[in-house]
């Protein structure tokens, strides 16, 4: 679920300015963070020239070079035009809708137990999922590009304005029913100043899941746009002006990060957050909140009954039921959902495993951090889904090429939180070491991750997410013999939207299950917090 995403705070003196940052840093660690991509651009120009690989797998930086002179003189500013005015519409429609959205729930117990669990139920099936069912309602035309961003944008800035909402400082409402506040002055003077910090944060989100999700609809069905450039030079085996978009969409990658991150300084000017208690017991819950998908359900099975709409376009609710029964019973959804799920882990014990090994090197090592942190930093800030025509082109449509995707999408999550959680701890620790004594691996084992476990834990939770989703694309973009996603590829081609809707069932269901099992560890493995 496009949830509300936290990847740890570290605890060194000054801000944070990046995941990898390290304060006061020195002449000489700014010319140690050149040293990687130094390394890299050399081996690069020797390979191209010695003619280790062919230019067609990898295009020597001359050849990049020229096709950036040569595309950079009008068309790929075009496409790249055509892509931000996309982005800008789903990010203006979306934030709007999720800044209401979010502070309705957040200001109504009502809303929170009518409407909310039937809005993270259905924000736990990824935006992809939705993809073939919004073709044929909207197309593949310019509206389903603003419907796939709208409900990508929508969800995280929802959930973080509720939150912020919700926990408005009571004081400041008593403050302003003492005042006789005006409703307009009561939400522009109390409600938005205590909620704006949480919906920054969910805007932060949006920006990078909108990005993402635009590349991935641009990717499957569009004729114009940086990702259909990407497309097109994959076709023709021109992979030199895939690594000139790769460089491109990093950069715009880069550039909102950095113009987002100086617009919150300049609107969080006060010191602390100004939210206050936490909401006093849980969300109501019960008969009431399976009020509206009941209703729903109900107008659903109407209208598909009375022939209101065509079955071939929306099956009823009992069709689907009917299906995902049947392809459990025979093994067809059961298949392919367990060949999905192997896909998950074998990605996320590689891409969790290398992000663990890194962000303890990381951690650990400042030279490590000022050497690796800044192209990691670089690399991170291109979308996900921009990575599929290089790889494909390297690894073909094979398993490896899908292994290797997820786990790309599950290496950050895990990395950031692991050196985050390592720099965050107390130097009392190393202190504590010198004093026993203790070798590398003893200080490893018995201080370092036992008192870096919550932000670790916290980040395989995203990690096994994160490559839940990945899985889900792979199987988009790499089409297979098997896997739950190509599985809703073939049905959307044959017209089976029964075949699609359930599976979209169980991709939620099994994202909503991954959620809690992340969750179960994590209160497990550091359950002496609370002891």
């Amino acid at each position: 679920m496009n949830g509300i995403l936290n990847w740890g705070r570290g605890r060194r003196r000054g801000p944070l300015r990046s995941p990898f940052a390290t304060q006061g840093r020195s002449y000489k660690g700014a010319y140690l963070s050149w040293v990687l991509p130094g390394v890299i651009a050399l081996l690069w120009g020797i390979a191209s020239q010695q003619h280790w690989m062919s230019e067609q797998i990898l295009p020597a930086p001359a050849l990049v070079w020229q096709s950036a002179v040569e595309f950079g003189s009008g068309e790929l500013w075009g496409h790249l035009w055509i892509s931000l005015q996309r982005l800008f519409w789903g990010l203006a429609v979306g934030i709007a809708s999720g800044l209401l959205l979010g502070t309705w729930l957040g200001s109504s117990r009502r809303a929170q137990t009518l409407v909310l669990p039937t809005f993270v139920a259905l924000a736990q099936i990824p935006t992809l999922a939705w993809i073939p069912l919004f073709m044929l309602f909207f197309g593949i035309g310019e509206l389903l590009k603003l419907v796939v961003l709208v409900k990508a944008v929508v969800v995280p800035v929802t959930l973080h304005t509720l939150v912020g909402v919700r926990d408005a400082q009571p004081k400041l409402r008593e403050a302003a029913a003492a005042l006789r506040l005006p409703r307009h002055l009561w939400f522009l003077r109390l409600l938005l100043p205590a909620a704006l910090p949480a919906f920054l944060t969910g805007v932060r989100l949006a920006l990078a899941t909108g990005w993402t999700s635009l590349l991935a609809v641009e990717l499957l069905a569009s004729s114009e746009g940086i990702g259909y450039l990407m497309v097109w030079g994959r076709q023709l085996f021109m992979l030199d002006l895939v690594l000139l978009c790769i460089l491109v969409i990093g950069l715009v990658g880069a550039l909102m990060e950095q113009g987002f991150s100086r617009l919150e300084k300049r609107l969080l000017f006060w010191p602390q957050p100004a939210t206050g208690e936490q909401q006093r017991g849980p969300i109501p819950k019960g008969w009431q909140s399976l009020l509206l998908p009941a209703a729903l359900l109900a107008l659903w099975q109407a209208s598909s009954s009375l022939g209101w709409i065509d079955q071939n376009i929306l099956t009823s609710p009992l069709g689907v039921l009917r299906t995902l029964f049947s392809g459990l019973a025979d093994g067809t959804l059961t298949e392919a959902l367990l060949l999905s799920l192997q896909r998950t882990l074998s990605g996320l014990a590689l891409g969790g495993g290398a992000g663990l090994l890194v962000g303890v090197l990381l951690g650990l090592s400042h030279h490590a951090e000022r050497v690796f942190g800044p192209s990691l930093t670089a690399v991170r800030q291109v979308a996900l889904f921009a990575w599929v025509p290089l790889l494909t082109a390297w690894f073909g449509l094979g398993e490896g090429a899908k292994t290797v995707f997820v786990a790309l999408a599950a290496f950050f999550p895990l990395l950031i939180a692991t050196q985050r959680g390592i720099a965050g701890l107390s130097p009392q620790l190393d202190e504590a070491a010198r004093t026993l004594r203790l070798g590398l691996l003893q200080r490893l084992c018995r201080l370092v991750l036992p008192g870096a476990a919550p932000a670790i834990f916290a980040g395989l939770r995203l990690s096994l997410i994160y490559a839940w989703l990945g899985t889900i694309g792979a199987e988009y973009f790499m089409p297979s013999d098997g896997g739950i996603a190509s599985l809703m590829i073939g049905a959307q081609q044959l017209f089976r939207m029964d075949q699609v809707m359930a599976a979209m069932v169980l991709i939620g269901l099994v994202g909503a299950l991954l959620s809690t099992l992340g969750q179960r560890l994590e209160s497990r493995a550091t359950r002496w917090r609370t002891a």
